[in-house]
């Protein structure tokens, strides 16, 4: 027998021994014998999916997943509730970083739940927000996922605030962050699409994000608002105001009256719109 040969029979037999005794050498070698088994429907292909993001998710660092600043709904620890209250309502998430005076530093996180009292029209004691606040945890940009979920599980932290080398705030990763880049997206009663960002509550008002298209919020206010220079309601409140608005703001056009809830330095995120008379 050629030397060629002995190399081909090795070879033929080290692949026979390694599908036989079902050790891949290697991650590569593993998803191979998956993909292998789902082709042959030994295995569901949203099982294949689910398995591919969880080896994937121990190369991945917190920096690649983290909700950055710009989009984070802060709470800030010396307002009353009746500052806060239309940017939770109006957002829609569960759970809030409350900062300090500084702004750069997390004080604790803020539950949607713990607001209720707020709705009891008899309560005798002053809301305080310092007191409802639950531990924040804080971790680097570079933490990986995996140990991130492990840490989520045994402390049973839903939130982590991210802060970059320096100290600063470079945003927030939650576990559902986490979770769908292993079983992919998971969505809630609240994550929908911009086209359906208008929400009406009972006193009238409505809270808006600023990421709406014009042609939905004239659709659903009968307004004739141009959208040849801007796509969304934000591009054209912002333009109006002439400047970058900070929260609190207002202005009215065409007899409807904008305030802004929610802005960073670089765009507005939420609105409050009071319709005409």
């Amino acid at each position: 027998m050629s030397e060629q040969d002995n190399q081909d029979s090795r070879s033929w037999l080290e692949k026979l021994s390694s599908a036989l005794t079902g050790e891949p050498s290697s991650r590569e070698d593993l998803l191979e014998l998956l993909r292998a088994a789902e082709q042959r429907n030994l295995l569901d292909g949203e099982a294949l999916s689910i398995i591919e993001g969880a080896l994937a998710v121990s190369d991945m660092q917190v920096r690649e997943i983290m909700i950055p600043r710009s989009q984070v709904v802060f709470v800030k620890i010396d307002e009353e509730p009746a500052e806060f209250l239309p940017v939770v309502i109006g957002s829609g998430h569960s759970r809030f970083p409350v900062i300090g005076e500084n702004g750069n530093e997390v004080i604790g996180i803020l539950l949607a739940k713990d607001l209720l009292p707020l709705a009891l029209k008899d309560r005798k004691q002053k809301f305080n927000l310092r007191d409802n606040l639950r531990p924040g945890a804080g971790i680097p940009e570079s933490k990986r996922l995996d140990v991130l979920l492990q840490e989520f599980r045994s402390t049973r932290n839903h939130l982590a605030v991210v802060y970059d080398e320096y100290g600063g705030i470079s945003g927030i990763v939650t576990i559902e962050d986490v979770l769908e880049q292993i079983v992919g997206d998971i969505e809630d009663e609240y994550d929908f699409e911009a086209e359906g960002a208008i929400n009406q509550h009972a006193n009238g008002e409505y809270i808006i994000k600023a990421l709406t298209p014009i042609e939905d919020f004239n659709e659903h206010f009968g307004t004739e608002f141009s959208a040849e220079d801007f796509d969304t309601i934000g591009g054209l409140v912002t333009n109006c105001f002439g400047h970058l608005p900070k929260r609190d703001e207002e202005l009215e056009i065409e007899g409807y009256t904008f305030k802004v809830l929610n802005a960073d330095g670089r765009r507005v995120h939420l609105l409050q719109l009071i319709p005409p008379g």
